[in-house]
This record gives structure tokens, sequence and C-alpha cells, in this order.
């Protein structure tokens, strides 16, 4: 992969054909796709793709029910969550929380943003398809996620800095398809502004897949991307281990036009910058540390898995779902960026994940979809007057 510049849009709106979605399809198949993708990957996170196939008869194609059958609420104590059966996860319960926030502020977001929004959001009750009830998501969301919480609403933190001492995970990238929607087209604002809303959240390579994921999804929202674009502009700004883990994932899935070859050359790819081990369940000592070397294993293999699945949503997410561990959130990244590149989501997994998860996975994308169209009005009144101040600075009037 070459990494180009990516560039900003253009003041006039791009001509789409009935074969180029526009930017509200875009933003619904993003949105849709990552929480179908998240539905499915849930019931078998954590797992090789080994033990799916032994576990499923064969690799997963659709959606499935949990991995404990009828056990699912007693055997993990840890996690007495109904993984399965058209449920999606934290993933999509806080990238529609950003969302919220988005619709509230209508603006580009910072870290104050997360403070004085997303945190009260996440002590709000709504339904949680996981515990079958109405609960508050803290009481859902990963420990990482807690960590938002704990650090802002009781500690009291400044919201710029809080993210430091987390655990180092992919719990910050995984919700920050949004940013690169409202980005659409413009990687390096989404990459930006993704780096300011992560703050609060994450550190190091945590951080910076936050960036490079919500970079990708805008990338993949040009009415000429392609899945080669997507990664090349991914390339053009991660820093680090994070550009290098990319490198070599994406460089291991461009031999490959069939998941089930990937897996393993993919995985051994990701492996040199892994932190957590090759036991899933039981992370190594110097797991999720911060550090310049290394990076999350979900964003490089959900790239992976885009150039993979040439783009194609099922061929893509199912790719995902089966490599296995972290898999709800790679399926969630790859759906996402699948979605936004136009993919179809099948209607049978759309359908069954709302109805199962009891959400309406239509109405916030259209809602993000008005919020970008009047933060780039904005942004265009910003950029007319800073142009007319430096001109009368420059002294070129």
């Amino acid at each position: 992969m070459t990494p180009t510049t990516a560039t900003a849009p253009a003041a006039s709106t791009p001509q789409t054909s009935p074969s180029t979605p526009g930017l509200d399809d875009r933003f619904t198949r993003a949105l849709v796709g990552a929480a179908v993708g998240d539905a499915l990957g849930g019931p078998v996170e954590g797992w090789t793709p080994e033990q799916i196939a032994e576990r499923h008869g064969g690799r997963v194609t659709g959606i499935v029910g949990p991995w404990y059958g009828e056990d699912w609420r007693t055997a993990r104590p840890i996690a007495p969550y109904h993984k399965g059966d058209g449920h999606v996860t934290d993933d999509t319960l806080m990238t529609h929380a950003l969302i919220r926030v988005y619709e509230k502020v209508r603006d580009h977001l910072d870290a104050y943003a997360v403070a004085d929004h997303l945190v009260p959001d996440l002590l709000s009750p709504r339904w949680i398809p996981e515990l079958e009830a109405e609960a508050l998501p803290l009481q859902r969301i990963f420990l990482a996620e807690k960590w938002i919480v704990a650090r802002l609403h009781y500690g009291h933190m400044d919201p710029r800095e809080a993210g430091a001492g987390n655990i180092v995970n992919c719990g910050a990238a995984m919700y920050m398809a949004p940013v690169g929607l409202v980005n659409a087209g413009h990687p390096e604002a989404a990459y930006a502004e993704a780096l300011e809303v992560s703050a609060p959240h994450q550190s190091s390579y945590g951080r910076e897949a936050a960036g490079v994921f919500a970079a990708a999804v805008a990338a993949a929202c040009h009415p000429d991307a392609t899945p080669d674009a997507v990664v090349d502009a991914a390339l053009s700004l991660a820093k680090d281990g994070t550009r290098s883990a990319i490198e070599e994932v994406c460089e291991a899935a461009s031999h490959h036009d069939d998941f089930e070859s990937a897996l393993a050359p993919m995985r051994a790819a990701v492996e040199p910058f892994d932190t957590v081990g090759p036991d899933y369940r039981s992370p190594a000592l110097g797991a999720r540390r911060p550090s310049r070397l290394h990076a999350i294993e979900e964003l490089p293999v959900a790239l992976g898995m885009l150039l993979v699945g040439g783009g194609d949503y099922r061929r893509t997410v199912l790719g995902s779902v089966n490599y296995g561990r972290d898999c709800d959130s790679i399926a969630t990244m790859s759906g996402a960026l699948a979605g936004a590149l136009g993919g179809e989501i099948p209607a049978d997994w759309a359908e069954t994940v709302a109805e199962a998860s009891r959400l309406d996975l239509h109405t916030p994308a259209r809602a993000l979809a008005q919020v970008a169209r009047e933060v780039f009005a904005r942004d265009l009144e910003r950029r007319a007057a800073h142009e007319e101040a430096f001109t009368a600075l420059a002294g070129e009037r």
C-alpha cells in the first residue's frame, strides 16, 4: 500500500448516480452495518477460529445463539450477558450514545463534550439487549469504558487528560464511526476530532486507533472510495505501531480473496503488535499497556478483512466474525467501513438485529446526517471568515 495524502472535500457537493450512495444512504449503511456486525460477532467473541468452527459445525454464516446456550446468564459470572440471537453489545450502545451527543452539540466535539454529555448519557436508563432489561449503560459497558464515568463524573479529571492510565484497548475506537461520518470525505479532520473525543477514554495506541478508524470511515464515504483507498488514507495518518500493524496485516490480506485462507496469516501478521497474547481470555502480563511499538488488534484486522472481502459487506463481516478473539469489535469496525463504501447489508440480518435488540437502527443515522450537514455549513462559514482575516493580515486584499 502506498500512502496518499487525503484532501478535504470541495465546497460543492459531488454528484451521485443511482449506483453511488449519497450521504444519507452511506450514513445509514455505515451505522446499520456496524450494529449488525456487532451482533453477529458478539456470540463468538473471545474464541479462536477453530473453536468457533467446532462449536457451530463450521463457519458462522449469520446470526447465531449464545455460546453457552441456555446457560448464558451463569456460565461466565463476569459477563452475564445474552450475547447472540441478534443482540448488539456495548460497541453499538456506545456508538448510539455518541450520536446523541452530536445531536445535542450539533457541531464538532471535544473532550469536554464527552464530560458534559456522554457521561450523563451513560448514567441514564436505557434498554440493554444483553441484559434483557432497562438499566444504566454503565452497568453493561466494559471496565475500560466505565473508566470514563469514574474519572469524569466521580474524579472530576480534566477531560483532556482523563484517558491516561486506563487499560489500552479498542474501547474508544469501537464507537468512533460517527466522528468519521460527521467528517465524511475529510480523513484528516476525522482523525484530529477523534483524537480529541477519545482523550477522556484512552491513551497511546488505543487513542491512535480511534483517530485512524474515524479517518478510515471518513475516507470510505468519498464517492470514489475503494477498500485500497481506505487503507491508504489510514496509513497516511497512522503513527508508530498502529501504522506498522496496518501495513503488515493489510499486506498479508492482499494475497487472499477468501477469509478462510486469510485467518491464520492475518493473525500471524498482527501478533507482534498485539499485547494480549495467544489466549484472548487470559491476557499476557504486559497486555494493554501504553507503547509506541504496539497496536490494538481489532483495527488492522478490520481493515485487512475489508481488503479480503473486496468491500462486500457480507464477506467482510463474516471474515471478521470468524476471526474470533475480539470479533464483535472487529466486525463493528469492518461493518461500518463496508457500509460507508456502499455495501449492501442483508435485510434479514438488519431486521433481526433491530427486533431482537429493540433498537431503531435507522433513526440515529438520519439524525447524524442532519447534524453533519449543519456542521459542514458551519465549517464553510468558519473557513470563509479565516480566509478573510488571513487575506487582510497578509495585505493581499
